[in-house]
């Protein structure tokens, strides 16, 4: 409970902060850096080594991929068919195709269904949301906000994103079965946990409630693919066609329920892919989907 409190707090912090004058107008880019160069890393670091891989596990890995790929399908699909900038194409794609599973995710999985949950959220999360993000996000946001598309511009910006790097060495990490001595966990683990307040206060500064706004049907549309047609699609394909009904569907299924991703919607924002749009996607996505997600929680009592 406390960390859905303290995520509405530094939201509204953030808001607070953009009607003060004397406060830096472009603070939020400062965050987004902070939240994208240094927190990421530092839990990719913390967890990955500490992972136990498995087969069976592939269900929940493969929740964030599929999510996107679908986003990307329908979206553009949609953006060609309407007519929509690349901009607008793009966020969408980024922001409703990816769910907050970590720091939202975690803790409602880890009230819902203890430490054995825990396990199957951070495999939705660090091999699925994590490298998602910093492989076809980093794809998307490139080719949908600049001019240069050539591969190498694409591949160098992939390879040299800080949060993917940090991925491979901690994989590897993994492989070898080496982890961190205790003082560096713990270094890592406060550097990762800044990211929940960085963040929501960069959502805040951005958030506009503007009546008159011209995005509130893709707000609209954003929300209904994230927190609806995702954990109905999870549903129908691992609990219908292939016959899942054990805990780990059921968490896979309520981590792709999620509300969007926060980092996502900074990495659409940071590549100028509609910022406003992409703030209340979180906004309004984050307090929604507590009421979906009691949909789906009661939904999956039956799997």
């Amino acid at each position: 409970m406390l960390n859905f409190i303290l995520i509405f707090v530094f939201l509204f912090l953030g808001i607070i902060f953009q009607h003060i004058k004397q406060f830096p107008k472009n603070s939020h880019k400062v965050l987004n850096w902070i939240v994208i160069y240094i927190c990421l890393p530092a839990l990719a670091l913390y967890y990955i080594p500490k992972i136990k891989w498995s087969n069976d596990l592939l269900f929940p890995i493969c929740v964030a991929w599929i999510g996107f790929i679908v986003s990307y399908l329908l979206f553009r699909f949609l953006g060609s068919k309407f007519g929509w900038s690349k901009k607008l194409t793009g966020c969408l794609i980024i922001c409703a195709g990816l769910g907050n599973t970590s720091f939202l995710g975690y803790p409602i999985i880890e009230a819902l269904y203890g430490q054995e949950g825990m396990k199957t959220a951070i495999l939705v999360d660090q091999p699925g949301s994590f490298v998602v993000l910093s492989t076809l996000g980093i794809l998307v946001a490139t080719l949908f906000s600049s001019g240069n598309t050539s591969g190498f511009h694409i591949a160098k910006k992939i390879l040299f994103f800080p949060p993917f790097l940090t991925f491979l060495l901690a994989c590897m990490m993994n492989v070898l079965g080496y982890d961190f001595q205790d003082w560096i966990e713990f270094v890592l683990r406060k550097s990762g946990s800044a990211m929940t307040p960085l963040a929501m206060i960069s959502v805040g500064l951005q958030l506009r409630f503007d009546r008159k706004s011209q995005h509130w049907p893709f707000l609209g549309l954003g929300l209904l693919y994230k927190l609806i047609l995702t954990p109905a699609m999870f549903y129908l394909l691992y609990v219908v066609f292939l016959h899942q009904h054990t805990k780990i569907i059921q968490v896979a299924i309520m981590e792709s329920a999620m509300a969007p991703m926060i980092t996502a919607c900074i990495l659409a924002s940071s590549h100028g892919l509609k910022p406003r749009l992409t703030s209340m996607m979180i906004g309004f996505g984050i307090p929604l989907s507590f009421i979906t997600l009691a949909f789906w929680y009661f939904v999956v009592q039956f799997i």
